[in-house]
């Protein structure tokens, strides 16, 4: 297992984390898993042997059931995983149950750890961006719960580059504690990322942890052109997530990921796991499974090195379009770019034919 340094601390992570969407299955998220109890212990027990050294989680995933599972799932061995989870979506009917105010963010901390079992959060995400409260505000109560031992290192998801790049910029001007991380969504299909998340975070000295990088199921090879998603699975239960810019592209990524595979002996998630972690300005990548066999197909992938042109391949299926101002830049200031950028805008430069 490689390990990586997350962000600007000195914390190391390894490069796949055990992610527990899967756990509990209650409250609305049965169509994505039920692991508990012994189940859930020995998926642990999987991580563990093949090197995972963090947990993630969050309080939304079956309204709070997976960080009860996860606490139980680790309890008398707290020790040997860092854990994440994360905070912002509503979690009940009042105004000031949901956003990443001093308010929630100081509520929701004390009932995650009461789940969890543990007295501090290892890495502690705001789950989605909060337009109306004052990133001040939250980069202060943020900082607060690290002095007070209750979080140790924080992070965001799911912002945008601007949302990321003014909550560092403001935590670094307050002399406060900036996040080391931020976890977004990114896969062989789903590249929106590349225009400016991962080169933003790059620069800014913050990590990038991919969340579903098997884009929650719909690159595994079980959605193809000729067959529906297999029963039971979140894509045949109407799960509205990931939204697909177009099925053929889809499948050209997927009939990609498929040659490839068929090279090298391995799985199409094995490969898409292998190209995400070859990918610039990619840091950890968080894989669960909603079964043992699945789980360890998906750790498995920490083995697997794609050759540059099969890398290539994948790449090109669903190479995203040079908008404005990418494609300006990619004609004119390819030369003077900033070294977390440069290998996007030199992919433009094929699309528009200038390599």
């Amino acid at each position: 297992m490689q390990y990586i340094q997350l962000g600007q601390s000195g914390l190391r992570v390894s490069r796949y984390v055990f992610g527990t969407l899967t756990f509990a299955g209650t409250k609305g998220f049965e169509a994505i898993g039920s692991a508990a109890g012994a189940d859930a212990r020995r998926q642990v027990d999987m991580a563990l042997d093949a090197g995972v050294n963090m947990i993630d989680t969050a309080n939304l995933y079956s309204r709070g059931d997976s960080e009860i599972v996860v606490g139980e799932a680790l309890a008398g061995r707290r020790d040997k995983m860092l854990i994440a989870t994360k905070v912002g979506f509503p979690m009940g009917e009042g105004l000031n149950d949901r956003g990443s105010s001093r308010a929630h963010l100081t509520d929701q901390v004390e009932q995650s750890l009461q789940r969890l079992k543990t007295d501090h959060i290892d890495l502690y995400f705001i789950h989605l961006w909060d337009g109306l409260t004052p990133v001040e505000e939250t980069v202060a109560a943020m900082t607060d719960l690290i002095g007070a031992g209750k979080v140790r290192y924080w992070g965001v998801s799911n912002y945008n580059a601007w949302h990321l790049t003014k909550t560092v910029m403001t935590a670094r001007a307050m002399g406060a504690i900036a996040p080391v991380c931020q976890q977004i969504y990114y896969t062989a299909e789903g590249r929106e990322a590349e225009y400016e998340l991962l080169p933003a975070a790059q620069d800014l000295g913050v990590s990038s942890m991919i969340w579903s990088p098997l884009g929650q199921g719909v690159l595994t090879g079980k959605v193809r052109r000729d067959q529906a998603a297999p029963a039971g699975s979140r894509q045949s239960a109407n799960w509205p997530e990931p939204w697909v810019m177009s099925q053929e592209r889809l499948f050209d990524v997927v009939d990609a990921l498929e040659a490839v595979a068929g090279e090298i002996g391995a799985t199409i998630s094995q490969v898409a796991l292998a190209w995400l972690a070859g990918r610039p300005d990619v840091g950890p990548i968080v894989v669960g499974a909603r079964t043992d066999a699945q789980l360890g197909e998906n750790l498995a992938a920490a083995d697997i090195a794609l050759t540059e042109a099969q890398a290539d391949r994948i790449e090109a299926a669903a190479r995203p379009a040079p908008l404005y101002p990418f494609w300006h830049r990619a004609m004119h200031a390819l030369a003077r770019a900033t070294p977390a950028e440069a290998a996007y805008l030199s992919r433009h430069r094929r699309t528009l034919g200038l390599d």
